[in-house]
């Protein structure tokens, strides 16, 4: 499995951007579907996107479509969640997770589906 490290995590005012990273390694990164979830205190973690093998896929949650942007650098085994327009109701961890999939597959939208996970990033939208 692979080993999955987070950063880029802050406090940041509403309206504005962060990119989260991933670091991958432990594995061959390009034999893994890639994707993004969060989890605000008391809440269930949720999906937000996911990312082929090849990066030509994507698939958005409802909730970050038209704001968020996921992507992949197979060469620097590295997943990024480009995120705009931030809310408070943006303010949660925020998980990578790797799933051994090399199909053009993107709809995972369920954490059990994943069996890579990172330690979080907090990321913090204020007003």
């Amino acid at each position: 499995q692979l080993q999955l490290v987070e950063s880029g995590g802050r406090l940041v005012q509403a309206g504005g951007s962060l990119r989260l990273s991933c670091a991958a390694s432990g594995g061959t990164f390009s034999n893994y579907i890639m994707g993004w979830f969060r989890q605000a205190p008391g809440k269930e973690r949720e999906f937000l996107a996911s990312i082929s093998w090849h990066g030509g896929n994507f698939h958005y949650a409802d909730s970050v479509k038209g704001r968020f942007t996921i992507s992949r650098d197979n060469n620097k085994n590295t997943a990024y969640l480009q995120m705009n327009s931030l809310f408070p109701a943006d303010t949660a961890v925020y998980f990578c997770a790797a799933r051994r999939d090399s199909r053009n597959s993107i709809f995972w939208t369920e954490p059990r589906n994943y069996g890579s996970w990172g330690q979080g990033t907090q990321v913090t939208v204020s007003l």
